[in-house]
């Protein structure tokens, strides 16, 4: 029976990896193994180790990594601890394969301690661009460790294949965030407002917003501006969903908090929604406001609009529902202007998700269950003659 261990360091990708994880346990021929990490063992970040447990999931390993601080000298600690702690979890775990998604500083240490210790590593997500973050490195080196790659679109299939990766390892099976919308019971929206302890009679946005982590000390600035644009749409509940383990996100936090505590009549901060919650705070939201990912991934599915602050996604594929602005308050009202504009919404029946492709997490499984791994860790790199090099492709077509 092959191994398949699956890494998750915190809510976002546990989110996105869940029904992968379920398929997975349920295959006769494959093994379930977990590592948690990182903000899933840490009581700032919700302890979201017990939301996995609630799944029904029982952790193999819980590799604490994370220290008190927000500093880019702590994510360097941090970096250190992860990379020694990942590789004694795998000489115990001894997987087949390991599972990493995405492009965050807690994967990218364990793409490497992976590497080290010749463990074939599959990774979900790679060849996507965000210029505004640290991540954008990470991911583009987690696809250099990494030898099996499931892109979430065409166009980053290709740019994989640009970075010298054989193309009978590299497949466009599409995101599993748009999946998992399919796959998941979402709440009324009457239950959402009870689980949160939150008022939802009126339309209201959806705020998630990160410190763009290749700017320095931007992050108040724009937090600052998101919140001074927030404050002149008063009509409007907010519901702030809060940033992770990124440098300068406490000062994010702290000033979420401080809107909260003088705007307690119309707005509520939580540390994680989880999965369920978010899905259905995203539907029922007349906007979601921020620079998170899900913003430009999963909420085009649910013919939500985006309001996409800044450069933290910059070079992503985007639906037609996502409007992008500049991080000062008048730009970001007048995004939010044109987002509840009904004309707007009335356009977003007909939009397409570039990211959304059907049985994505079944076609995960079936390469994890079939791919030959013998001499799969010696990797090749495979030029691209320039000739020969494909026309990119768009995924807006």
């Amino acid at each position: 029976m092959r191994s398949i261990c699956v890494y998750t360091s915190g809510r976002m990708e546990y989110g996105l990896l869940r029904g992968l994880m379920t398929d997975i346990a349920s295959s006769d021929d494959l093994q379930l193994q977990i590592l948690v990490s990182g903000m899933h063992l840490s009581p700032e970040f919700g302890m979201t180790v017990d939301d996995i447990r609630d799944d029904g999931f029982v952790p193999d390993e819980k590799v604490e990594i994370l220290l008190s601080g927000d500093t880019t000298t702590a994510v360097c600690k941090s970096m250190g601890l992860a990379l020694i702690a990942y590789g004694e979890a795998l000489q115990r775990l001894q997987p087949d394969i390991i599972v990493v998604l995405g492009d965050r500083f807690e994967a990218f240490c364990m793409a490497a301690a992976a590497q080290v210790c010749r463990v074939p590593v599959a990774h979900i997500h790679g060849g996507e661009i965000t210029q505004g973050a640290i991540d954008e490195a990470f991911r583009h080196s987690i696809t250099k460790m990494s030898h099996l790659h499931f892109a979430s679109c065409e166009a980053y299939r290709q740019r994989i294949l640009q970075l010298g990766e054989s193309a009978e390892h590299v497949f466009n099976v599409g995101a599993l965030g748009v999946e998992n919308i399919r796959r998941t019971r979402i709440m009324s929206r009457q239950e959402l407002a009870e689980s949160i302890s939150f008022n939802l009679d009126r339309a209201y946005f959806l705020v998630t917003f990160h410190p763009v982590t290749l700017e320095a000390s931007t992050a108040k600035t724009q937090i600052e501006a998101l919140l001074e644009a927030l404050q002149g749409v008063s009509d409007y509940p907010v519901i702030f969903t809060k940033t992770g383990a990124d440098t300068d996100g406490r000062v994010i936090n702290q000033m979420i908090d401080d809107f909260v505590r003088s705007h307690d009549d119309r707005a509520v901060a939580l540390t994680s929604l989880g999965t369920v919650r978010y899905l259905a705070a995203v539907k029922y939201s007349a906007a979601v406001i921020g620079n998170s990912s899900s913003g430009i991934v999963e909420v085009p599915s649910l013919k939500v609009p985006t309001v996409n602050i800044g450069d933290r996604q910059k070079g992503r594929v985007r639906a037609a529902s996502v409007i992008d602005c500049r991080p000062d308050s008048r730009a970001i009202k007048t995004a939010i202007k044109r987002a509840i504009d009904p004309k707007f919404r009335r356009s977003l029946r007909a939009t397409a998700n570039p990211y959304e492709q059907p049985d994505t997490a079944k076609q995960i499984v079936e390469s994890l269950r079939n791919i030959r791994l013998k001499g799969i860790i010696k990797k090749q790199f495979h030029d691209i003659d320039a000739a020969m090099a494909p026309e990119p492709v768009s995924c807006h077509e």
